[in-house]
């Protein structure tokens, strides 16, 4: 059963408990996303995720980048990237969200999905690298998606329609008490570009 399944205020909490998920809705102007979603397609230096699974190497069809404020490592998947230099799209687009969010990042994973049938199984982003209860900020550009949300121990279900142009946030015990996903979908033929900023913390060095 949903708990909820529709657009919501930039106030309104999407989870009903066990943690924060605040959807902004679409954030920019038609123009405006457009115009950020050809940059990015064009200029990202994009590679195929790899992943290894019972110590086998897996090549997805989705496509990611890392990139950040300074050469930050990042570990999931039993892969490790290193963070790329900012691009003026990315700083730019890293500074909106912060003034809408009033929140703060260093770094920033962009997938790129071709169509609908690429999606994200469910998972939660809760690497060590990553700030404990930090938030993470979700922009999307491109096709229009699904999002859902599943508590790890209750199984209950929210879903959010994600737009081009739109922000969420999740944050707070989030990434601790709830899974999320992109399922995927034949009914979507374009592409989506999804950039999540984040906050990764330095490991003091021994």
């Amino acid at each position: 059963m949903d708990l909820f399944s529709a657009e919501s205020s930039e106030t309104t909490n999407l989870l009903p408990y066990d943690g924060t998920v605040i959807d902004y809705g679409v954030i920019f102007p038609k123009e405006a996303a457009d115009e950020y979603y050809q940059k990015l397609f064009n200029e990202i230096e994009w590679k195929n995720d790899e992943a290894i699974i019972f110590g086998k190497l897996i090549v997805t069809k989705r496509k990611v980048a890392w990139y950040g404020s300074v050469p930050f490592e990042y570990r999931y998947s039993n892969t490790t990237k290193i963070a790329l230099p900012w691009t003026p799209e990315l700083l730019a687009l890293k500074e909106i969200t912060e003034k809408q969010t009033g929140e703060t990042y260093n770094s920033c994973l962009l997938n790129l999905y071709h169509s609908g049938e690429e999606g994200m199984a469910w998972h939660s982003d809760a690497e060590t690298d990553l700030k404990k209860n930090g938030a993470i900020a979700s922009l999307s550009f491109g096709a229009t998606r699904k999002f859902a949300f599943k508590h790890k121990t209750t199984k209950a279900k929210v879903e959010v329609i994600l737009s081009h142009g739109s922000l969420l946030v999740m944050k707070d015990t989030t990434q601790t008490f709830w899974l999320h996903r992109l399922p995927p979908t034949k009914k979507v033929l374009k592409p989506r570009i999804n950039l999540t900023f984040r906050t990764i913390i330095e490991q003091e060095t021994k």
